[in-house]
């Protein structure tokens, strides 16, 4: 497993997203109370959910990424 940290800023351009830190803002507050799970969340493209998913089963180092966006986006 790969121990690299990566920001949310990283995470957001790897999903192909606006990844300034104001843009992310945007983001988790257009988003944010969500009630579904992550992945299953109607805002990702089925590659960005694929991703997301593969991340998490993988315990891949993007995953406390994945994680803290999810805790941000309740």
């Amino acid at each position: 497993m790969n121990t690299s940290f990566h920001p949310l800023s990283e995470l957001f351009a790897q999903l192909g997203l606006p990844h300034r830190a104001d843009e992310i803002a945007a983001f988790i507050e257009a988003h944010h109370g969500l009630t579904v799970p992550l992945l299953d969340a109607p805002f990702w493209s089925s590659s960005q959910a694929a991703f997301l998913a593969e991340a998490l089963a993988e315990d891949a180092d993007w995953a406390e990424a994945v994680d803290h966006l999810d805790a941000l986006l309740r």
